[in-house]
């Protein structure tokens, strides 16, 4: 559900005053992943934790309006397993073989 209208967007404080003191091209990091991305942001890039390790984020403008959890996934995707999936995976392993005995 969203937040309320008269409240306005969720900004951590302490994120503000860290990209005020941050030099150009320096990750800044964050564990607050509820926090709205604002204008301002923009062209800074931000560590945000998933829980195991800081992932780096380069705020664009589409991102605005955006929270910082949704470009750090917190789970990682094996993948669906299956006889097809397997057949697909060789397909593509004997591909990139080929390219490479090509190369030679």
């Amino acid at each position: 559900m969203a937040r309320s209208l008269k409240k306005g967007p969720y900004i951590d404080q302490r994120l503000l005053e860290k990209m005020k003191k941050a030099k150009p091209g320096e990750a800044i990091k964050t564990w607050s992943r509820a926090c709205t991305i604002i204008p301002e942001m923009i062209g800074f890039t931000f560590g945000v934790h998933n829980g195991k390790e800081f992932l780096p984020v380069k705020v664009t403008e589409e991102m605005v309006g955006h929270k910082f959890g949704e470009f750090a996934p917190t789970t990682k995707f094996s993948r669906h397993g299956g006889r097809m999936q397997r057949e697909l995976e060789a397909k593509v392993a004997e591909k990139e073989t080929e390219k490479i005995e090509e190369a030679k």
